[in-house]
């Protein structure tokens, strides 16, 4: 991942990608990725149905196969679902035709039309070869830096605080190198989201 907001290069390298939604709607998008993990997923499910807030999940493919009752929790939730591949593979290290291939085995798990890359990049032939395969590219607006050991869940909720506005599409981790920072952050930001008077949607 890069730093808390994309940079300009990067929203011009993938011009059909969501970076952020509508300006002019005084709402957010959470997203969670490189689930399904039995630890740290279904705390997150129920701090949402807690504050009755729907997410959008980018799965990998892998955790998926290895823990199929914690992706039906998600599903039965109402949570929209998102690839983010099989092996949480970088772009940049893989051919074009791999990296599809590893695409398409997760999505024979996920079934969605939904594609986040791992680490926030992809070669161009793979980006093209994800939007001809018909999936929308989200990106996003505000990484919360969950994961980085150098943070603690201050920093991460001090973010959210920073740099969230209208139509942020705001990324955590549902992962175990997130989760400490996460059980300090995500109810933090939730309720301060809330006091804000955003709304909270999901993608279409």
């Amino acid at each position: 991942m890069l730093i808390e907001q994309p940079s300009l290069f990067l929203r011009w390298l993938y011009p059909l990608a969501y970076w952020r939604m509508a300006h002019n709607d005084h709402a957010v998008y959470l997203t969670f990725d490189d689930g399904p993990i039995p630890e740290v997923t279904p705390w997150v499910l129920d701090v949402l149905d807690h504050y009755q807030v729907k997410a959008t999940f980018f799965m990998v493919g892998d955790n998926v196969r290895k823990h199929p009752e914690t992706f039906e929790q998600v599903k039965a939730a109402g949570h929209r679902l998102g690839n983010h591949t099989f092996n949480h593979i970088g772009g940049l290290r893989h051919s074009v035709h791999k990296y599809m291939l590893n695409v398409e085995k997760a999505n024979a798990y996920i079934r969605t039309d939904l594609f986040r890359p791992p680490h926030g990049w992809m070669k161009w032939g793979q980006y093209i070869g994800v939007l001809q395969h018909h999936y929308k590219v989200i990106m996003w607006d505000l990484v919360t830096r969950d994961y980085s050991t150098r943070l603690n869940g201050r920093d991460v909720l001090r973010n959210v605080q920073r740099y969230t506005r209208n139509g942020s599409i705001i990324t955590f981790h549902d992962s175990l190198k997130s989760q400490d920072k996460l059980l300090y952050a995500l109810p933090r930001s939730i309720e301060w989201l809330q006091q804000q008077g955003y709304a909270f949607k999901v993608f279409d």
